[in-house]
This record gives C-alpha cells, sequence and structure tokens, in this order.
C-alpha cells in the first residue's frame, strides 16, 4: 500500500471515509504550507517563490518515504506545472484528477466559485471539454474576498456562506450553468453535494478518492 502525502482536512475526513469502508490501513504524512504566504505568492504571480517553498516540503515528505506528494490547495496549483519537474516525489495532480472526472460527468457549462486567479483563469485554463463561467465583477470581487479570509481563518462566517450562495444563485439563473466548480477546497464547509440544493463539483473529494483508488491499488505513483 503507497503511503500517502500532504493532506488537509477535507481530503483526511474522505481518505479516512474510503478506507475505513474497505478496512485498510491508511497511511498519511502530512507537512503544511502557510496559506497567508500562498495567497501572497498567487496573488503576484510569484511561482519560484511558492514552488521552493513546495520543493522543501517535499523533500521532507521524501525523508519521511513518503511515494507521492499532494497539493490539496487548488489556488496552490497556480505553479503545479513549475513544480513537476522539480519534485522529488512524483505530483497527484488535482486539476487532471478534476478534468477526467468532469469528462466522465457529462457537463458542458460549469459556474466556479474560489480565489480570483482560479475564476478567472477558468480553473487555470485546464477544462476545455467545458465552458467555465465565472461569477460577473461583483460577485467575483466579494466571492475571492471572503473565499480568501476564510481559507486563512479555517471556517466560514454566515456573511462569507450568504456571499457564495448569492454568487452560485446568480450563476444558475443568470448564466444557465449546469452546476458550480467548487473551485477552493475550503467551500467543502459551505457546500454539500449530497445535500445542496443544485449540483456542485467537490474538486477536493475528487482528489482525495484518486489518491485513495491510488493507494489502495498497490501501484506505484
Amino acid at each position: 500500500m503507497s503511503r500517502l502525502p500532504q493532506i488537509d482536512m477535507v481530503h483526511q475526513r474522505r481518505l479516512i471515509a474510503a478506507f475505513a469502508a474497505r478496512n485498510a490501513d491508511l497511511q498519511l504524512t502530512i507537512v503544511h504550507a502557510d496559506a497567508p504566504t500562498l495567497l501572497h505568492n498567487l496573488a503576484t504571480g510569484n511561482v519560484a517563490g511558492q514552488v521552493a517553498i513546495y520543493k522543501n516540503l517535499a523533500n521532507r515528505l521524501a525523508a519521511a518515504e513518503a511515494d507521492c506528494v499532494a497539493i490539496t490547495s487548488i489556488a496552490g496549483h497556480f505553479c503545479i506545472d513549475a513544480l513537476k519537474p522539480v519534485s522529488p516525489l512524483t505530483v497527484i495532480d488535482m486539476i487532471e484528477e478534476v478534468s477526467l472526472a468532469i469528462r466522465q460527468m457529462g457537463y458542458r457549462r460549469l459556474g466556479i466559485l474560489g480565489t480570483r486567479t482560479v475564476m478567472e483563469t477558468r480553473f487555470y485554463g485546464s477544462l476545455p471539454q467545458v465552458t467555465i463561467i465565472p461569477p460577473n465583477d461583483q460577485h467575483l470581487h466579494e466571492v475571492h474576498q471572503a473565499y480568501s479570509a476564510m481559507a486563512i481563518a479555517g471556517f466560514a462566517t454566515a456573511a462569507q456562506s450568504a456571499t457564495f450562495h448569492a454568487a452560485a444563485q446568480s450563476l444558475l439563473h443568470d448564466e444557465s450553468v449546469e452546476a458550480i466548480l467548487l473551485g477552493g477546497t475550503d467551500l467543502a464547509l459551505i457546500f454539500d453535494p449530497a445535500t445542496s440544493a443544485f449540483p456542485v463539483i467537490d474538486c477536493a473529494a475528487i482528489h482525495a478518492d484518486a489518491l485513495a483508488a491510488l493507494a489502495m491499488s498497490g501501484r506505484s505513483p
């Protein structure tokens, strides 16, 4: 069984449930990348700075005998292509996993919520098989501000939740999107696909399921 890498609470809960369902042994090695630093590097386009942080963390994971590394922040994927060639461990790319899952779901038109960069680049331009619609300018600014604050604090306020829901409803009714892509792992604090009144695509859950499948397959990453 593969020994899994860096993980956040959203991924961790999903992995625990997956392994428990199969009565399998879950092995995790966890390191932490500072969220305010990450968001600053994202906002300023500091790819080299963030890659250096990730590489240092990946070296620690390699020393702990992890078999692969996963960046569990969607915002943190802004430099994923620069990280892959220098990482000492194979990188399990969330963007690739989400692209594959959406292709299988058959959606053609999606709204997106997340950081400004994730929304404006339409999930880093990585989903050519679908049309990605960001919120309008006012909602986009409000969503970015609310998401950044939530990501740093680790919890959501009622006002932040209302901001995300208002943007989602606008996308559903004004842009006729089929579902809302949760372009930030912390949005799992707000939206639950099992209980949501409209379809949502949980990128963190897709990534966690891919990691679980890899680990339980016994294959090398």
